[in-house]
This record gives structure tokens, sequence and C-alpha cells, in this order.
């Protein structure tokens, strides 16, 4: 199977990251939603596995995710928005 590029798994992430956070609005105000609970873990997993599965392939999403060995490599990636041709 081919490698997702580059645009197809920021795009992921993203989607991730909207769900999880339109979940968290509507727990706001209906904060014992067993089933936006149950959506909320779902999406909360999903954007942890779509940021690794990014990080792994392109570099961090957020200086959280640097794998620090001898130096810090944040700033060594091209940022993620930054476009690769």
């Amino acid at each position: 199977m081919a490698r997702a590029s580059r645009e197809e798994l920021m795009r992921n992430y993203q989607v991730m990251c909207f769900y999880l956070d339109d979940i968290t609005l509507y727990l706001q105000t209906h904060p014992t939603d067993q089933a936006a609970l149950r959506s909320y873990e779902k999406f909360k997993q999903l954007k942890k596995e779509a940021a690794k599965e990014y990080t792994d392939a392109y570099g961090p999403l957020h200086s959280d995710n640097v794998y620090v060995t001898d130096r810090w490599t944040w700033a060594d990636m091209p940022w993620p928005w930054e476009r690769q041709e």
C-alpha cells in the first residue's frame, strides 16, 4: 500500500482536530451525554494516531512531538503548513 501524501496526512489530522473540537463544545452544554463522551474518547485517540502518523512521516506537528536525542530538532524540518514540492 502506498504511503499517504503529506497533504492527506495533514488533512486527516485537521479533520480529527475539528471533530474533537466540535464534540468538546457540545460537551460544554451536555456533560452527561454518554454517546458524546464515547465519541470524545474515540476522536481523541484518532487525533493522537493521526498526529503520530504525520510526525513519523514528515516531522513534528507541535513542539511536544519532537523526538529529542542529543539536540533540539523542532526547527530542522519544514513547518507543517509549508508545502513541499
